[in-house]
């Protein structure tokens, strides 16, 4: 339907047309009223007053003045409810084609509204159009994530598939090297794949946790030690300060948190001092993470929680990581009611910080 069409169709069967009925009923009681009313008092003025008669017949003028009255009132009803109608649907109309224009794939629509409205079809232009913006921002992560996730994958694959076809044509000897090359291709796989349903749960309000009293020293402890081996050979100083500290939390989704800092920092900071620590801050139980790195740049930070984001772009993809291990651990702070927090270390580096909550009776600050 035409624009044009459509506006008459709005006129026809829309809330203008039933406003400018309502005035125009409400207009012809009213001089219903006052007629009738005029025609009671006649019939009681011999009574009222009966030493002065009234005229009995109407007068050109009498009937000039009411037609006129008429004429006034059902014009005037006539320009209000029109021009409150029109003040009332033109919001209305801007969200339904903006609304419809959404429905046909343009997540860049927005609903335009000239002059000044009354303030609840202001707060739903406001409110439709923040709708909008985040269904764009939406279509446009999910655009950009699956190239980055068909990128990921292609390149495993690929050469899994190479080395595979090659034991196949008995071009590559089998040997534990290169099985072990294999696994740990499947590894980068199976974390990738985890990695995605975790952030893919999270974004749904679907990340179920199986939570439980955990100390969260003790969770890091069990993490650094399972890290030792890779710590070492990304020659990494480890350095602790452990606070014990109780919270209600997925004990596997902090040690998943955890890992991932310890991933990103032999990937980014091999070669430097890291330090892992476990305190308390304000009501907040805090898993931090520093190192002596290479860092980020001012500019940068507020990209480091997002998916498939990486600060060298080149550097990552050669070591293996995929860019969502800071989403995973800020989706894994979020879903337990916390947050998660980057800056840069004094110096050099990196701190990133998980905030998680305490049980209420254990509120203190400690920093």
């Amino acid at each position: 339907m035409s624009d044009t069409g459509w506006r008459i169709a709005l006129f026809k069967n829309g809330l203008i047309w039933k406003i400018v009925l309502a005035m125009t009923i409400v207009n012809i009681v009213a001089l219903a009223a006052m007629f009738f009313g005029w025609m009671i008092f006649l019939a009681v003025y011999d009574w009222l007053f009966p030493k002065t008669p009234y005229p009995d017949d109407w007068t050109a003028f009498d009937l000039v003045v009411f037609g006129s009255i008429i004429l006034i009132g059902q014009l005037t009803a006539a320009v209000v409810g029109w021009r409150l109608a029109r003040k009332i649907t033109a919001p209305l109309a801007a969200v339904g084609m903006a609304a419809r224009s959404v429905a046909e794939g343009d997540f860049s629509a927005r609903a335009m509204e000239n002059g000044k409205s009354f303030g609840e079809a202001e707060q739903l232009l406001t409110d439709f159009n923040a709708m909008a913006a985040r269904l764009e921002a939406a279509e446009a992560e999910l655009r950009y994530s699956n190239t980055a996730i068909a990128h990921e994958l292609r390149t495993p694959l690929t050469i899994l598939r190479g080395r595979l076809q090659g034991l196949n044509d008995g071009v590559f000897t089998p040997g534990p090297e290169l099985f072990d090359s294999l696994v740990a291709h499947v590894d980068g796989l199976s974390r990738l794949v985890e990695d995605l349903r975790v952030l893919g749960l999270f974004s749904a309000s679907k990340l179920e946790l199986t939570t439980q009293s955990v100390d969260l020293a003790a969770e890091a402890t069990a993490v650094l030690r399972s890290m030792a081996p890779d710590l070492a050979i990304a020659d990494i100083t480890l350095e602790t300060a452990f606070k014990p500290v109780w919270i209600k939390a997925d004990a596997a989704r902090v040690r998943q948190a955890l890992l991932a800092l310890l991933e990103n920092a032999c990937r980014y900071a091999a070669g430097s001092d890291v330090r892992v620590e476990t305190l308390i801050i304000d009501h907040y139980a805090v898993l931090r993470v520093s190192d002596t790195g290479a860092g980020l740049l001012p500019d940068e930070y507020d990209h480091a929680f997002e998916r498939f984001w990486r600060a060298d772009t080149s550097r990552t993809r050669a070591r293996g990581g995929s860019g969502l291990g800071l989403s995973v651990v800020r989706a894994i702070a979020e879903s337990h009611g916390g947050k998660a927090e980057i800056r840069p270390n004094a110096g050099c580096g990196i701190i990133v910080e998980v905030f998680l909550p305490l049980p209420k009776r254990d509120h203190g600050t400690t920093h």
